[in-house]
């Protein structure tokens, strides 16, 4: 049987699982974070959208990466407090996690299956704050490099809500 986004569980970063069945029906965001990294203030923009659209189905899904430049050295307490104190994060944070290689979580294993990237790396995932886009159904629709904001994504995903 073909694994469905809806199959997976992740740990949040209180080390609570987590199904992605509570998340059937939503439009749902998909995120790389690092607090240390030069594209943090993302995380701004995007509690923007989740407060912008989560009455209308938007959820937002973070999960941090130590895996570029070593700019997630923290621990989940450590990564939740800069998420809230400078961001003001309310949409889910998962635990830390791997996005590439051989520990990469199941979850990025099965988007980069979904929607590869575009040059060289192929599906690998190039930078923190690599974005997916699920439509209602689970599907991946977009993915979207670092250097794509929250805020340019606002159109489309008010297009697909």
């Amino acid at each position: 049987m073909k694994q469905k986004f809806y199959d997976f569980k992740a740990l949040s970063l209180q080390k609570k699982e987590i199904s992605m069945e509570e998340y059937r029906g939503k439009i749902v965001l998909i995120v790389n974070t690092a607090s240390k990294c030069g594209f943090s203030p993302q995380y701004e923009g995007l509690e923007t959208l989740y407060e912008k659209y989560h009455d209308k189905g938007l959820v937002i899904l973070g999960f941090p990466c130590n895996q570029f430049a070593n700019q997630e050295p923290g621990s989940e307490n450590e990564i939740a407090s800069t998420c809230l104190v400078n961001y003001g994060v309310t949409f889910q944070m998962f635990s830390k996690i791997d996005v590439n290689g051989p520990n990469a979580h199941p979850i990025y294993q099965w988007l980069k299956s979904q929607k590869k990237g575009r040059g060289l790396l192929g599906s690998k995932i190039k930078w923190n704050f690599t974005k997916f886009l699920l439509d209602r159904d689970g599907n991946v629709i977009g993915r979207y490099g670092s250097i794509v904001t929250p805020e340019r994504l606002d159109p489309i995903i008010a297009k697909v809500l």
